[in-house]
């Protein structure tokens, strides 16, 4: 760093990444890199069966396999089950427990009913293979049609009708009479196919008993430290100080992990049986087939608009296939509570009625993936918009354009607030690039030589920073939402930090430091940040709805100021002067005005007075150097926006689908690491290319997962991925200490409704409109080769 890069912030730098160095070298430690004196290796019998009763399982069997030191059933280790709840009635909702391991029936193959441990992971694997299970087969619950069926079976006794959620948020009054007198009406019907979060790193757990803490040490590649503690040690009837739950560097999380899994409470349990450290890690095809899913969603959807192509009313009907069991803590209410109170989006929507139900299926279950329902309720409003678009005549991006939010801030009819953002700017800007170079010609040109190009748009915000009054609305028993940090200098002059996010790639060692470094004047070299450990950070909810910067970094920037106004006191008190004439910057403690040596201190030698001199602290300022900050959202939240612009070509030969060109704009408020940004909206939108187009998790007709592999699941490499060209805009936030507002998720929730507008531009010339997703090469050679007719 040179001495003209050392004057300047490091907030709104791309400085190098401090994780970089020790995770390319291969000097990261992730779960399955620990190894501990003794111990075992565990794996999990898991349902070969969707639905059915269990009528017997012997593992006497499996105990005689030679490496096997034990074989635990739901009985032998006695663990409470695992219970999300909303505060709401039960016509609204309905609560379904989570055995840690199946007991009387399975209800998705793959659910585990034993934990086999052994002496390797090999010995546990062979072990797997003796276990003996009798079933009672039931038919299995497979979809929206057989689930909300008069005669369903039921997955769970206590959900009629396989429905757990079903809310109706809003109804605005006279909203029949709007469609009944509009001057048009557009529908349309979208379906998204089921998708897998599918992290690098697959789940895994090390447990083990510390004697000497008398405490479960429970290491974990988890998003939701704290909550994971919590589960444990309810489950496992211990107090919460008796367990300990750290997590290593992580590869990866995406939302599969910020929910508790039933794993790695088992394979606790099983440490604590047996006195002997743990590991269980998943493999892969466990983690394709039985792991936390997403994304199953049906829309049924009517907008109402007027000559001008104004839109007058929305009307939706949602229902999201979420699996076999509610995921803790948000519950099954996480995807279609999502999309019924975010819905109208950044379009200024008069009328609104939505009704949103959750169903239970012999599924694996749900946890919120990257973007929650915001990917699919975007995809279907653009929808609308384009579809009406056509029928009225009008440019695509115009119709937008007459009704994206310009006056902020702005109380949407879904009685959210929305903060200001750069919804027209992002727009007219995204356009603008995808016309300058070109692109509408080249469509034209193709097109008189018989070639299918289509452009299309996707314009979007995306909520962040939700706050406690904004988890509370969807009346979450457990309501996520503040942050707590602690910032310490020790006599060195160093800091340590702490936060309860939980970094799973966002570069969190780098971009918490540079809000610290920034606020108390030191070289970011000398700051340490600590995550993950519930004995070291007294609280969080940890990394999830792109909440690290907004909630988490914003309560680190609050107490790193904190301390900055202590080392301010403590200099001024030594200067015999104002804490206000006494600046922090360029690594140095200096006096306003002054330009002798003695009107410089280092952060060292103001903290030797405040530990080793505390004789020389006035009687108002207490020894050390410590301060504690939270922060909280109190308003609705913070709203990050995006325009993506994509251009694609269609070939007729194969029903290929190629992605010439991506734009990306985008407006997160403050960007801390432009270099971080970026790299969270091309992995984002790598993502959502993925379902727009390849990644799809299908069963076939008696609830076998036929998706078990890579070579089923399709997962784009990077030859399908295009190179994208970001824009950034920076419309600063009032909300948060740092000015920031979220990058996490953005990439995503774009991607899948702008790929998808395109294919349809593309295919304009056929009349044939796609609403599902994943759009696969075989629908589109049939839309581009219709069989003719008889």
């Amino acid at each position: 760093m040179t001495r003209q890069e050392r004057g300047r912030p490091l907030v709104g730098r791309s400085v190098p990444r401090r994780e970089d160095r020790r995770l390319v070298s291969g000097r990261g430690r992730f779960v399955d890199d620990i190894a501990l004196p003794g111990m075992l290796h565990a794996q999990f019998v898991r349902s070969t069966v969707a639905h059915g009763e269990i009528m017997s399982m012997d593992l006497s069997a499996v105990r005689r396999v030679p490496g096997v030191v034990a074989a635990f059933a739901a009985d032998d280790l006695a663990i409470a089950d695992i219970t999300a709840q909303l505060g709401r009635p039960r016509s609204q909702f309905v609560p379904t427990a989570m055995p840690v391991l199946a007991r009387d029936k399975v209800r998705y193959v793959g659910e585990p009913l034993a934990i086999v441990v052994g002496l390797d992971a090999y010995a546990a694997e062979d072990g797997l293979e003796a276990a003996h299970v009798e079933y009672a087969p039931l038919p299995p619950v497979l979809g929206e049609e057989t689930a909300l069926a008069d005669d369903a079976v039921l997955v769970h006794d206590e959900a009629a009708r396989n429905t757990l959620v079903d809310v109706s948020l809003f109804a605005t009054d006279g909203i029949d009479d709007i469609f009944d007198a509009a001057h048009r009406v557009v529908e349309v019907d979208v379906t998204t196919g089921r998708q897998n979060a599918l992290p690098l790193e697959t789940r895994g757990a090390v447990a083990h008993w510390d004697d000497r803490e008398e405490q479960l040490l429970l290491q974990t590649c988890t998003q939701v430290p704290h909550q994971v503690r919590t589960v444990a040690s309810r489950c496992l009837r211990l107090d919460e100080r008796a367990v300990r739950v750290v997590v290593p560097d992580m590869g990866g999380g995406f939302g599969q992990k910020c929910v508790v899994g039933r794993e790695e409470i088992a394979a606790a349990a099983a440490a604590l049986r047996l006195g002997r450290p743990v590991k269980w890690i998943e493999d892969r095809k466990d983690a394709l087939s039985a792991s936390f899913l997403a994304r199953e969603q049906h829309y049924r959807a009517r907008a109402a608009f007027d000559t001008d192509g104004r839109i007058l009313a929305l009307d939706a009907d949602v229902v999201c296939d979420m699996g076999a069991y509610s995921c803790y803590p948000f519950t099954a209410g996480i995807e279609p509570l999502m999309a019924s109170a975010e819905m109208p989006g950044v379009y200024k929507v008069p009328a609104y009625r939505v009704r949103g139900r959750a169903i239970t299926t012999n599924k694996a279950p749900t946890a919120p993936y990257r973007g929650v329902s915001r990917p699919q309720y975007v995809m279907v409003v653009e929808r609308l918009f384009e579809r009406a678009a056509r029928e009225l005549g009008l440019d695509p991006v115009e119709i937008r354009r007459r009704n994206v939010i310009t006056d902020f801030p702005y109380t949407g009819v879904n009685d959210i607030t929305y903060d200001p953002g750069s919804y027209l700017e992002s727009l007219n800007l995204c356009e603008r690039v995808v016309r300058d170079e070109g692109w509408y010609d080249t469509r034209t040109a193709a097109a008189a030589e018989g070639r299918h190009i289509g452009i299309g748009y996707a314009c979007f915000s995306e909520r962040t920073g939700y706050g406690s009054s904004a988890f509370a609305q969807r009346k979450m028993q457990v309501v996520p939402g503040f942050d707590i940090s602690e910032v310490r200098m020790d006599t060195s002059g160093a800091v340590t930090v702490t936060t309860g996010t939980m970094s799973h790639g966002q570069s969190h060692e780098t971009t918490m430091a540079q809000i610290v470094a920034d606020a108390l004047g030191l070289d970011i070299a000398r700051v340490r940040l600590h995550q993950g450990d519930t004995d070291r950070v007294t609280y969080g909810w940890g990394t999830f709805a792109s909440r690290s910067i907004t909630v988490g970094g914003s309560a680190v920037r609050l107490a790193a100021e904190r301390l900055g106004d202590k080392l301010r006191a403590i200099a001024a008190a030594l200067w015999d002067t104002e804490p206000e004439q006494v600046e922090l910057a360029g690594g140095q403690v200096r006096r306003r005005g002054g330009d002798g040596a003695h009107d410089v201190l280092t952060h060292q030698e103001i903290a030797d007075v405040a530990y080793l001199r505390a004789d020389l602290l006035p009687k108002d300022i207490e020894p050390g150097l410590t301060a504690t900050a939270t922060f909280d959202v109190f308003n609705d939240g913070t709203f990050s926006n995006a325009t993506h612009g994509v251009v694609v070509e269609l070939h007729r030969g194969t029903g290929q689908v190629e992605i010439l060109r991506y734009v990306c704009v985008e407006d997160c408020g403050v960007a801390i690491h432009p270099q971080v940004v970026e790299g969270q909206c091309r992995g984002g939108i790598a993502q959502g290319i993925a379902g727009a187009l390849y990644e799809e998790v299908t069963y076939d007709a008696v609830g076998e997962p036929s998706a078990t592999s890579f070579m089923d699941y399709k997962v784009p490499t990077a030859q399908e991925i295009p190179e994208v060209s970001i824009h950034h805009l920076e419309t600063p936030c009032a909300f948060t200490a740092t000015g920031a507002k979220g990058a996490g998720e953005g990439g995503t929730i774009g991607a899948p409704a702008a790929v998808l507008n395109a294919v349809n531009d593309a295919l304009r010339p056929t009349g044939t409109e796609l609403d599902h997703t994943p759009i696969t090469p075989q629908t589109v050679h049939r839309a581009l080769n219709p069989e003719p007719a008889p």
